[in-house]
C-alpha cells in the first residue's frame, strides 16, 4: 500500500509518521478559495477533499490523505496572518475567548472516498498587548491559522481545550486511524 499525505504541513507529516506507516508527502495545488456562503464549519473539510482528490487524480494506486484546519470565531475563519498588524489583530480577537479549530480530512483509496471533520474548542487566557507583541515578534505565527501554533510557544496563550489536541495542530490521528480501518487498510 502507497500512502501519500497531500499536504505541506510539517505538523501533519508529524502526526501521521506516528502511526509508524510510511508514506510520502505530495503537496496538492488545488484550488483553495472558498464558495460564496459556505459554513465556516463546513470549509476545512471541502478544503480537504479538494487537496485529496487532485492528488489521488495522479496516483490512483494510492491511498493519498488530504487535510484542512481552520480556526473560527464567531463563525469568521481566520487564517495564516499575512503580516504582524493582522496577526496581532486576530490575537487580540482570540484573547479571553473560545473558538473552534475544526480540521477537515478526506481519504481517497481505489475508486473511493470519505471524508469527515473534527472539532475542538479553544479557550484563550486573556492576553496583555506585551504578550500580543512578544508572540507577534516570533516566527512562529505566520504559517498557522488562527496566528498561533498549541504545539509551540502559542501554547502558553491557551487556558484549555475540549477535544482532540492533535486536531488542534492540524491532524486527528485517532479518528482518521478508525477511517482507516474502516477501509481496511490497517489493522
Amino acid at each position: 500500500m502507497k500512502l501519500i499525505l497531500a499536504s505541506a504541513s510539517p505538523r501533519r507529516k508529524e502526526l501521521l509518521g506516528r502511526l509508524g506507516v510510511p508514506f510520502e508527502v505530495i503537496v496538492s495545488d488545488c484550488d483553495e478559495s472558498l464558495p460564496d456562503g459556505i459554513p465556516a464549519d463546513q470549509a476545512a473539510e471541502l478544503l480537504a477533499v479538494r487537496k485529496a482528490a487532485a492528488v489521488a487524480e495522479e496516483h490512483p494506486d494510492a491511498v493519498v490523505i488530504g487535510a484542512d484546519t481552520t480556526v473560527i470565531l464567531d463563525d469568521l475563519i481566520l487564517g495564516k496572518p499575512r503580516d504582524r498588524a493582522e496577526c496581532c489583530e486576530m490575537l487580540r480577537m482570540l484573547s479571553g475567548r473560545q473558538h473552534k479549530v475544526v480540521t477537515g480530512v478526506a481519504v481517497f483509496w481505489d475508486g473511493r472516498s470519505a471524508s469527515f471533520s473534527d472539532e475542538t474548542l479553544v479557550q484563550f487566557y486573556p492576553l496583555t498587548e506585551a504578550e500580543i507583541s512578544a508572540y507577534a515578534d516570533t516566527d512562529e505565527p505566520y504559517d498557522k491559522a488562527g496566528a498561533y501554533g498549541i504545539q509551540g510557544q502559542g501554547g502558553l496563550l491557551v487556558a484549555g481545550i475540549s477535544g482532540d489536541y492533535p486536531n488542534v495542530v492540524g491532524l486527528p490521528v485517532s479518528r482518521l486511524v478508525r477511517q482507516l480501518r474502516a477501509f481496511g487498510l490497517i489493522p
